[in-house]
């Protein structure tokens, strides 16, 4: 640690701090910074030049004396303790508790600022995950070691799905320790305790680490939180050998955060007003969950996306699509309907669901029945354009069957209650019940021995 305090602060605004006339100082150290009521504030440099030093302070530049404050560069990174202790333990973003406790002591401590895996390192991602939602499980799966994020909007019930994946996931094909990373990004007091006492109602606290940046929280203290999440994810999982389910809410305020910093910074401006390394800076997150060669644990990935406007295009989700494997979107309509959770069959998509289904995994009829339900679905919904248009009375008893289907559909398959936990042979038997509304010679995604052993109908 330094034994050197400038007090030489020119500047601040934003959370940003500008030092002149440091020695030289290297990019990422870690800063203590003092002010005139000799309280100590956390920062890092985010930019260093010959003739001033940019850092930002995590707790913020509020009521900040230039004249009396005193800073000091700490020759380290920004680093967090790490122990099995962090189980159960609530903090905010850069790791320092917020449940009341003391901090968590340990001898292993590591940098942050971790790098993605080595993709000579990696391993493929397999072994289904359950998380009891059958739009999820049954037509998206989710698998060890997948980047799988949610695409909602403003208004829609993202927060409860999430807390209801932390709640409900669990391994199925072998007995071994699973924990939860929760990371939530500029969310509002409301909001934060509704996470919590979920946790604690359902009993799942004991096994999961809380990373909580509040909405009036400092925005620079938001873009540290996910890269502290995730360090306390690698070592739960390839220290400690667990399977761990990190979910994040909401990857748009912690984009929106990374603006605002990029803009207080001079950084040139991309689509929309955000700096031009905002793909580079989500992939550096994103790509630090997977499995690696020879590790038994695994860190899969649920981020949370709000999509402003409701537009899909818009860069973060966008930018998000390139990177993962695949995204689960929310309806504002099956929502206004009432249907919970609103999950839009037709765009959610699970492009590593073939390897973690099947046989070995769930049932041997799983992959064949995910495909016709798909398929019977873009056909109900294209009887339910032509009812628009011609009215239901005029249409076909084909056409009717569909109609019917789309329905039971929504209402019974992509609806069940908050607290419903569906295994997922109760999710391939409910998908049977609605295949049974159709004779079996239209169904011809699936085979004669499912037919066989799974029709519920002896209409042929």
């Amino acid at each position: 640690m330094s034994a050197k305090e400038y007090r030489t602060a020119a500047s601040a605004r934003g959370g940003l701090l500008v030092v002149r006339g440091t020695s030289p100082v290297a990019f990422g150290d870690r800063v203590l910074v003092r002010d005139h009521k000799n309280r100590k504030r956390n920062g890092q440099v985010i930019r260093s030049g010959a003739d001033e030093v940019l850092i930002q302070v995590y707790e913020g530049t509020d009521d900040l004396d230039l004249e009396s404050t005193w800073v000091r560069f700490l020759d380290e990174p920004l680093e967090i303790n790490l122990s099995p202790e962090l189980l159960g333990r609530i903090f905010n973003g850069i790791g320092a508790p917020k449940d009341g406790r003391p901090p968590i002591v340990s001898n292993i401590r590591r940098d942050v600022n971790g790098s993605a895996i080595n993709p000579a390192a990696r391993t493929y991602p397999r072994k289904f995950i359950q998380t009891g939602i059958s739009t999820i499980d049954g037509l998206n799966s989710l698998v060890r070691g997948q980047k799988l994020p949610i695409f909602s909007a403003s208004g829609l019930p993202h927060n409860r799905l999430a807390a209801q994946i932390v709640r409900q996931a669990k391994l199925v094909d072998e007995e071994s320790s699973f924990s939860i990373v929760f990371a939530a990004m500029g969310v509002s007091y409301a909001d934060a305790r509704f996470f919590q006492e979920e946790f604690a109602s359902s009993g799942v606290l004991g096994n999961v680490v809380m990373f909580i940046n509040l909405a009036d929280d400092p925005p620079v203290e938001r873009l540290a939180l996910p890269r502290v999440a995730l360090t306390a994810a690698e070592y739960l999982a390839f220290e400690m050998d667990r399977h761990v389910l990190v979910v994040m809410t909401d990857m748009t305020n912690y984009a929106e955060a990374l603006r605002e910093v990029a803009t207080a910074k001079g950084d040139v401006p991309s689509r929309k007003g955000y700096p031009g390394y905002l793909y580079s800076d989500l992939a550096e997150i994103y790509e630090r969950s997977g499995r690696i060669k020879d590790r038994h644990g695994s860190i899969t990935l649920v981020p949370v996306v709000s999509m402003p406007s409701d537009d899909i295009t818009h860069p973060i989700p966008d930018l998000t699509g390139y990177i993962t494997e695949g995204q689960i979107v929310l309806s504002r309509e099956l929502n206004n309907q009432g249907i919970y959770p609103p999950v839009h069959i037709s765009p959610s998509l699970s492009r590593l669901m073939k390897d973690g289904i099947g046989k070995d995994d769930t049932r041997e009829d799983h992959p064949r029945v995910s495909s016709q339900l798909y398929a019977l679905y873009a056909k109900a919904q294209e009887t339910r354009n032509l009812a628009s248009i011609i009215g239901a009375e005029e249409l076909s008893e084909r056409d009717q069957r569909y109609l019917g289907f789309a329905d039971a559909f929504d209402e019974r398959f992509v609806g069940q209650g908050e607290d419903e936990d569906r295994t997922i042979i109760e999710t391939l038997n409910l998908a049977w019940e609605l295949l049974s509304l159709f004779p079996k010679d239209e169904l011809t995604r699936v085979s004669e021995t499912d037919l066989a052993k799974y029709h519920r109908s002896g209409n042929d």
